[in-house]
């Protein structure tokens, strides 16, 4: 009774090892930036032992080896992140799956998990960067993924002509992706997100401020935003961009707490005069409802409103880099009569606090008697006194603006602006605190003014009756320079910025403005491709008000024909057969009469090992045949070996049962 045959995984050859090891690293390596120390050098050295195994021809580690290590990972990264669940954690596991699997890797089905897990692991980089230099980082490791693919199934080959090979067929597939990412509807917020962690990490202004508290950001060379100004910008000086405003103050933290009768009242009513611009703002994420805007904004957005203490609410968070349309007036004047409500609030202060402060509010209000003569006392006092600009300010104790007046007069914006409110509330005039940024460099390569985090700023506002609120600066009395060129004019030598901020060599400014600039366009046209932009793209190719259904059936017909012209072009392109390649198809037909049938995708050296495996008796016979064809297709053979390539299928032929011949 003949044996049943048991189909057994195809080994996989020790050749294709080294690329299945370039993935692993290539698709896991950029997360050592922000995986613990420990799992990355855990990664590594797996990694390592696995060449090390390859080089020596070692056997693998028993399986429980790895079981171990399996849990023992896990319960590293369950301890690290407080879970196994959601952004960080989730990628952490990605990658030691990633290392642990070439372990156990024997047969080829393991090798093509590695293929998919490193074409899956290559995605979640996105999550951490969407930067050109990872974008290319990715497409070189797409590349190599695919180029291992082609390995795996086509066997041993040059590996110039693999990846030549792997490029081409990603070039084939451009049209359609290009055609995918202008047709396809966009989603707004990031696909990847998940409630607990899908928008950590976003960087901003924050609803409250205490001494230190804008330090990180003034030393941070992040970009908030990038403003496109449609016809000419204001001055230096009046480039304020208006964010969160800040009325209660328990001591030590100024908090944005609006009375609900003044956000429930009616809108501000501004006066403006002059010229107005008009401009649209791209904002980084800050995962906020606040946007940005040139003081004062008279004509808003979309699905935004203008708040009672005069900054922009958006309906929604601010959780993807987007596009706004604004229009501002630099001179104006606003809420000239002013709720009871509202003015009592800009003269709250805590009891008990700042005695000395108190003690000198006190002394202006008697002598001076009206709101605009008591704030030019204060700015007097800032301006004459000993006070230094600079964001290595001494330490504040619990009575912080009397040690801030009287003692250190060390500080920066926040320090002057918390301390100008509370000696105006204190003296009787309604005052709070107004946080944003202050200032912008145009970049001179794209024409984009860019806000950085560095310029980062909080300043005051007074309310005088019939004038309404009135912004005043305490910075500006200490330092002008911070406000008229920027806060690398005002800050001593000594102190901290960031490198982008303190660029002196003109080369290196340069360079700096079309990397910005570059990365600009790439924000604008890609990532910041959103549903709005979308829709405004599409309407300039002629789609008059979208929808799903004209897009899908565009996406269908364009693709459709992307697929045919490329289909086309294959078939022209094809290189018509050689000597060498009809003869080793005429021994591969003769074969098929012995009941094996060469795969279109099977290299002639794998053919001739399944041929060895399933008939033995042929399978020296088919390794030759495979030899000689081999080293006629890749440019390495003899002239005569064509010749012994056409006897093995003679030969072959021989072998052929007679019933077989007479059939033929």
């Amino acid at each position: 009774m003949a044996k049943k045959s048991v189909n057994l995984p195809e080994p996989l050859e020790a050749s294709a090892l080294p690329w299945l090891l370039a993935v692993a690293v290539a698709t896991a390596a950029p997360h050592t930036t922000h995986l613990p120390l420990w799992l990355s050098l855990l990664v590594g050295g797996i990694l390592l032992w696995r060449t090390w195994l390859w080089q020596k021809n070692a056997p693998l580690p028993a399986r429980w080896h790895l079981a171990l290590l399996v849990i023992a990972g896990t319960a590293g990264i369950g301890w690290e992140f407080h879970t196994l669940f959601g952004k960080d954690s989730g990628v952490a596991l990605l990658v030691l799956f990633m290392a642990l699997k070439p372990m156990e890797m024997r047969a080829r089905r393991d090798a093509t998990v590695v293929v998919m897990l490193g074409y899956f692991l290559l995605l979640t980089h996105y999550f951490y960067s969407q930067s050109i230099p990872t974008g290319l980082w990715l497409l070189a490791s797409a590349t190599l993924i695919t180029a291992t693919l082609i390995r795996l199934h086509g066997g041993n080959q040059p590996a110039g002509s693999i990846l030549r090979y792997a490029g081409l067929l990603l070039v084939q597939a451009v049209p359609i992706m290009l055609i995918a990412f202008l047709l396809f509807p966009r989603v707004s917020g990031p696909l990847w997100g998940l409630p607990r962690d899908a928008y950590s990490g976003l960087t901003g202004l924050s609803d409250q401020m205490s001494p230190g508290s804008l330090n990180n950001l003034i030393q941070s060379g992040g970009i908030a935003f990038r403003v496109q100004f449609a016809d000419g910008q204001p001055k230096q000086s009046q480039l304020y961009w208006r964010g969160p405003v800040l009325n209660d103050y328990d001591g030590q933290t100024w908090r944005e707490r609006t009375p609900g009768t003044a956000r429930l009242g009616k809108p501000p009513e501004i006066d403006a005069s002059g010229r107005t611009f008009s401009y649209v703002i791209t904002l980084e994420p800050h995962n906020q409802r606040w946007l940005l805007a040139l003081d004062l904004p008279v004509k808003l957005p979309d699905d935004s409103a203008l708040a009672s203490t005069l900054e922009v609410r958006n309906r929604e968070p601010v959780i993807g880099r987007t596009r706004y349309a604004f229009t501002s007036a630099v001179d104006f004047a606003v809420n000239r009569q002013e709720t009871q409500a509202t003015l009592k609030q800009a003269l709250r202060l805590p009891p008990g606090i700042n005695p000395r402060a108190r003690e000198l509010a006190a002394e202006w209000q008697t002598q001076y008697k009206t709101p605009e003569t008591i704030s030019n006392a204060a700015l007097r006092f800032f301006r004459q006194e000993a006070f230094y600009y600079t964001l290595q300010p001494p330490l504040l104790g619990q009575q912080a603006v009397d040690d801030f007046l009287f003692t250190t007069r060390r500080g920066f914006c926040e320090h002057y602006a918390s301390a100008y409110v509370f000696l105006m509330r204190a003296a009787g005039v309604p005052a709070r605190v107004v946080t944003g940024y202050q200032g912008g460099e145009v970049n001179p390569v794209d024409g984009y003014l860019t806000v950085r985090q560095s310029d980062a700023h909080a300043w005051a506002e007074i309310w005088i009756a019939d004038q309404g609120w009135i912004r005043v600066d305490p910075t500006a009395a200490v330092a002008p320079s911070r406000i008229e060129r920027g806060i690398n004019a005002a800050l001593p030598a000594g102190d901290p910025l960031p490198v982008l901020v303190r660029i002196n060599a003109d080369w290196l400014r340069t360079l700096r403005d079309r990397w910005e600039a570059a990365n600009n366009n790439w924000n604008q046209w890609v990532l910041g491709y959103n549903p709005q932009r979308q829709r405004e793209v599409l309407s300039r190719l002629g789609f008059n008000e979208p929808d799903w259904r004209s897009m899908t059936a565009a996406l269908a017909t364009l693709c459709g024909t992307a697929l045919l012209i490329v289909s086309l072009w294959t078939l022209y392109q094809r290189t018509p057969s050689t000597p060498a390649e009809r003869a080793w198809q005429a021994f591969c037909n003769q074969i098929k009469r012995k009941g094996i049938t060469r795969k279109d995708w099977e290299g002639p050296l794998d053919f001739a090992a399944r041929v060895a495996r399933e008939r033995p008796d042929l399978g020296e016979l088919a390794n030759e045949a495979a030899r000689h064809f081999a080293d006629l297709h890749y440019g390495i053979g003899e002239a005569g070996q064509l010749g012994q390539l056409k006897d093995c299928t003679r030969r072959l032929t021989r072998q052929l049962p007679t019933t077989w011949r007479n059939k033929v």
